[in-house]
């Protein structure tokens, strides 16, 4: 598919006013690239494939999460064997740790934002990003423990938000990604990293009290198939400059434990209620503690 996309001559490339901003975001989204995808290409497709990456340079990311897009391009680049930009990576993470907030949470940019872009950006590529180049440098190797830290403490809080019903507060922008909103708490079950106070049933319970919450109501989806903007159902409203019918599709990051075995605990293990829905029903349930780090 990738060979087919970029197989185009002569290169006619399409533009728009969008594409000074949003570059970084739609190649970044590809993310490092793994050995099935990247190894089985032609040779003169990867090198296509580099050079795309790299003119994503000429485009000034915004000053916020958008930094981290630019630099997991370049650990992209540094896993092809390409030339790579240490500084953009450094930014980035030096960046994202003057932006901590505490308690698990980062700043948008230099300000703290109610939404969940913790969870649909910051956390998960700071993770991703370290886990490619932190043995190029051992301040980025020392980020590696706190950072996973953080993202275990808002794991738990995302659960935490998570109705006896099955919703949860609709804060913020991009609402529209829908259960996206749980990224982090699906890639952390992924890498067998939830929390400790989280058994991965319980995790199982939630996300799918969520997701058919959200997919089953009428109008989720179009004629053909497709999402429709909305939250729960059609709800067109809820659309942002940047939210179109591919972008919705984010949703799908909820996905990530499919990646784990049908004998792993967070298939195999008997469901159980999950945070909320515990303690609203009159049971037990561990008492929160903020994180110090």
């Amino acid at each position: 598919m990738a060979g087919r996309v970029l197989e185009v001559a002569p290169p006619r490339r399409r533009r728009h006013p969008a594409d000074r901003l949003g570059a970084h975001v739609r190649l970044a989204q590809a993310g490092v690239p793994r050995a099935e995808l990247w190894e089985k290409l032609p040779e003169r497709v990867r090198g296509q494939v580099a050079s795309a990456l790299k003119q994503t340079r000429s485009r000034k990311p915004c000053f916020n999460n958008w930094l981290l897009f630019s630099a997991l391009i370049e650990a992209a680049l540094l896993r092809m064997g390409e030339d790579w930009d240490p500084m953009r990576v450094d930014y980035a993470l030096k960046q994202h740790e003057q932006w901590y907030a505490g308690d698990g949470a980062y700043g948008d940019g230099p300000h703290f934002r109610w939404d969940y872009h913790n969870s649909f950006v910051i956390h998960p590529m700071l993770i991703d990003l370290l886990a490619e180049v932190g043995a190029e440098d051992p301040e980025w190797e020392a980020m590696k423990e706190p950072v996973l830290r953080r993202a275990q403490r808002y794991a738990e809080v995302l659960e935490r938000l998570i109705s006896p019903e099955g919703t949860f507060p609709p804060i913020g922008r991009s609402l529209a990604y829908l259960f996206g909103v749980f990224h982090l708490l699906a890639q952390l079950a992924l890498l067998r990293r939830l929390p400790e106070p989280l058994p991965e049933p319980q995790a199982r319970a939630a996300l799918t009290a969520v997701i058919r919450n959200m997919i089953e109501p009428e109008g989720t989806f179009d004629g053909n198939g497709w999402l429709r903007i909305g939250f729960r159902g059609h709800q067109p409203w809820i659309g942002e400059p940047y939210i179109n019918t591919g972008s919705l599709y984010l949703c799908t990051v909820v996905f990530l434990p499919l990646g784990l075995v049908v004998s792993d605990p967070f298939w195999s293990g008997e469901p159980m209620d999950w945070t909320a829905k515990k303690i609203w029903s009159g049971g037990q349930a561990k008492i929160d503690k903020a994180l110090d780090i």
